[in-house]
């Protein structure tokens, strides 16, 4: 039976290492969430507001509220 000398596994240095590709890795995440955030979420709800608000008439809406009764101190 040949027996085999096993290499020392390398300690120094390993948190170090280990946490600088971590911080790479949940900086590359962090950026596409933000990303994904922005142009599935921020983008389409700006376009929505922005569409609403170029037909948007406040006096329309405000006749509309006193036909229907909204406001009790308004005959």
């Amino acid at each position: 039976m040949a027996s085999e000398v096993l290499a020392k596994p390398q300690m120094r240095g390993l948190l170090a290492r280990r946490l600088r590709i971590h911080m790479v890795g949940a900086f590359l995440v962090s950026l596409g969430v933000a990303a994904l955030y922005k142009f599935a979420v921020a983008e389409p709800r700006k376009k929505a507001y922005a569409d609403f608000y170029k037909n948007y008439s406040p006096e329309k809406d405000f006749e509309e509220m006193k036909k229907a009764g909204i406001f009790r101190s308004i005959k």
